[in-house]
């Protein structure tokens, strides 16, 4: 039997990709795609077939100004602190979005074992509101993100495996006890794609929270909207998850996630541009 030969990729090709990654790893804030073309000297239409590669991928990114920057798939081969900002950077106009429509605080969060650390805070203008310092741990099964991470695994022994870590603590009245509750909650949360904190974390606090997920499907992060209870009333539940489902699909897409899931966000991602 013949072994099939593999075709391999031109070593002119593989350079221009490098000098791509290697241009925008030394520019923060990123460029656009006539700057990549000048600087690198390869052809426009070429460094834009790359970059929309690159992108479609999530080794890339594109911010509202549509300049190309490092993407979190890429800066994850570096150090977790790079990755953490990389998310940070991606997702923040989408907060900033939801932020302006809901005219609350809202969150960004990844899972550490059993714990949500907060990674970016963007925090509401009114006077009454819950300040969360970023950097803060919290037990998973407080908070909307972390329900919202831990019910969208999709290993069940990585699943089985950390809940049996759980030792429950009251942080608040409304906080989970036992493991029956929170595994019901967790398929609740499955069902409608988002969770619900409703003072179990703090009192008088009560939060949303929707998945983050990346290109192969495995979650990454969560994002959450949290409010006083006199201003997150029943009323507001609908709005407040909806648009959170949508930031959540948003920045799931610019991860590099293409699933059906993230088609609303990408209509919206492209009428802002």
């Amino acid at each position: 039997m013949t072994k099939r030969k593999m075709k391999s990729p031109p070593v002119g090709v593989i350079r221009k990709v490098l000098s791509i990654l290697e241009l925008l790893d030394s520019v923060p804030n990123g460029l656009q795609l006539n700057q990549i073309a000048e600087e690198t000297g390869i052809n426009k239409s070429t460094a834009h077939r790359f970059l929309s590669h690159l992108e479609s991928e999530g080794y890339l990114f594109r911010d509202g100004h549509s300049n190309y920057m490092v993407g979190t798939k890429l800066s994850r081969l570096g150090s977790g602190a790079s990755f953490q900002a990389t998310l940070s950077k991606l997702a923040r106009p989408v907060m900033e979005n939801l932020r302006k429509l809901t005219g609350e605080t809202v969150n960004l969060a990844i899972l550490d074992g059993i714990d949500v650390i907060y990674i970016d805070v963007l925090e509401t203008g009114h006077t009454f509101r819950l300040v969360t310092q970023i950097g803060s741990h919290l037990p998973f099964y407080t908070t909307s993100l972390g329900k919202a991470m831990v019910a969208s695994i999709t290993d069940p022994a990585r699943l089985e495996e950390l809940l049996s870590r759980v030792e429950f603590e009251s942080t608040a009245t409304g906080t989970i006890k036992n493991i029956a509750r929170l595994k019901k909650q967790l398929a609740v949360v499955r069902r409608q794609h988002y969770a619900f904190d409703d003072e179990e974390a703090v009192a008088g606090v009560r939060c949303v929270g929707a998945p983050i997920i990346e290109a192969n499907g495995e979650v990454v992060a969560a994002i959450s909207i949290s409010a006083p209870v006199v201003r997150f009333t029943n009323d507001r539940v609908p709005m407040f998850s909806r648009e959170l489902c949508k930031s959540a699909r948003e920045i799931s897409w610019l991860l590099g996630n293409r699933t059906s899931d993230t088609a609303v966000s990408t209509r919206s991602k492209s009428k802002r541009r």
